[in-house]
C-alpha cells in the first residue's frame, strides 16, 4: 500500500522519492474553466447594465408585470443585497432580486429578473427537472460537503468502501449540476419569449438580452464541467489506491 502528500511517495517500503499527482491538473483545469465563465457573464452584465431600456421598467417592475401576465400574482417580489444573487424561492413562493437588478432600468436587470420569473413559471406548472432538482437538493448539499472529508478518510487509511462512498456522494452533487442545466436553459427560454410576447423589450434590446442570459448559462455549464472533472479525479485516485 502507498500514500500520497504533496508529492511526496511514500510506499510500504518507505520512502521513494517525489511523486507528481498529475489529477490536479484536472482540478486546476476546473477551475479555470469557472473562472472563466464567472468573468465572462460578469462583463456581460456590465456591458448591457448601461444606460436604461426604453421600456422605461425596472427588474422589479418588469418581473412584477410578467408575474401578473402568467398569473403568478401570489408570487411575492423582495429586494436582496448583493450583486446578481437573484434567485426564486419554490418553498415560500418569492422571487428575490439583488442590489444589481431590483431598481436596474437596463436591460440586463430587465433579462435576468425575466429569467427567474421563468423558474417561477416552472413551478406554477410543475416542471419535471425543476421538481426532480428540489429533490436532490438535500442529498446534493450532503454530497458537496461530506463527499471529500470521508474519500480522504478512505485514501489515507487505504480503505476502500469509504473512498467508495465518497464517490458516489460526490456523484450526486454532480447529478445535482446536471439537472440544473435544463432547468436554466428553460427559465431563460421562457424569459425572452415572454419579453416578446408581452413587447416589453423590442427586437434589438432582446437581442442583447439573449446575449445576457447565455452568458450567464455558461456559468451552469461551467460548474458541471468542473465537477464531473473532480469526480474523474477521485475516480483515477481511487483506482491508483487500489492497484496499490
Amino acid at each position: 500500500m502507498s500514500f500520497l502528500t504533496s508529492g511526496i511517495y511514500y510506499g510500504s517500503r518507505g520512502f521513494r522519492g517525489m511523486y507528481f499527482d498529475w489529477t490536479y491538473l484536472l482540478a486546476i483545469a476546473g477551475l479555470i474553466l469557472t473562472l472563466l465563465a464567472s468573468a465572462r457573464v460578469k462583463s456581460t452584465f456590465a456591458q448591457y447594465s448601461k444606460g436604461r431600456s426604453v421600456s422605461g421598467l425596472t427588474g422589479a417592475r418588469a418581473a412584477r408585470y410578467i408575474l401578473d401576465s402568467q398569473g403568478l400574482g401570489n408570487v411575492a417580489i423582495e429586494h436582496i443585497n448583493g450583486s446578481l444573487t437573484d434567485h426564486y424561492d419554490p418553498r415560500s413562493k418569492v422571487l428575490r432580486l439583488s442590489d444589481s437588478t431590483f431598481n436596474n432600468g437596463s436591460v440586463a436587470a430587465i433579462c435576468v429578473a425575466a429569467h427567474e420569473c421563468g423558474h417561477a413559471v416552472q413551478d406554477q406548472r410543475t416542471y419535471r427537472p425543476l421538481v426532480l432538482r428540489s429533490t436532490l437538493v438535500p442529498a446534493a448539499q450532503f454530497g458537496s460537503s461530506f463527499a471529500w472529508p470521508i474519500f480522504v478518510a478512505g485514501l489515507i487509511f487505504s480503505f476502500q468502501p469509504l473512498m467508495t462512498a465518497g464517490i458516489i456522494l460526490f456523484s450526486l452533487a454532480v447529478l445535482f449540476q446536471l439537472v440544473t442545466l435544463p432547468v436554466e436553459f428553460d427559465a431563460s427560454s421562457r424569459a425572452l419569449k415572454i419579453l416578446e410576447q408581452q413587447n416589453i423589450l423590442p427586437p434589438e434590446e432582446l437581442k442583447d438580452g439573449r446575449k445576457v442570459l447565455n452568458a450567464a448559462a455558461l456559468t451552469y455549464v461551467a460548474a458541471l464541467a468542473a465537477s464531473a472533472l473532480q469526480l474523474l479525479r477521485l475516480v483515477i485516485l481511487s483506482n491508483n489506491r487500489r492497484r496499490d
